[in-house]
């Protein structure tokens, strides 16, 4: 999460826990509060969502469902990086 404590801002770390949380994923999640790393993802909106370095949402509070869905698809993902790897290697 990106943004400096808004109610927003605090809405969707709420939002992102409890979809974490329904989903039993692993994973961390932090809430970037300092300007300067804000600046860092180039975004011009807060609150601002980014999951693996890449930003999927900014300057709102994105529904659960669309959460849900970012989270699922950054976890095939994931596990198809960890498969290839996996594969070259055996």
């Amino acid at each position: 999460i990106l943004g400096p404590g808004c109610a927003n801002c605090s809405r969707l770390e709420t939002d992102v826990r409890d979809v974490l949380a329904e989903m039993n994923a692993p994973g961390e999640m932090i809430h970037v509060t300092d300007v300067r790393e804000i600046g860092k993802y180039g975004v011009l909106g807060l609150p601002a969502l980014v999951i693996n370095k890449k930003v999927v949402a900014a300057g709102t509070t994105p529904d659960r469902k669309s959460i849900r869905t970012w989270l699922e698809d950054a976890a095939k993902i994931r596990g198809e990086d960890r498969g290839g790897l996996k594969d070259q290697e055996g």
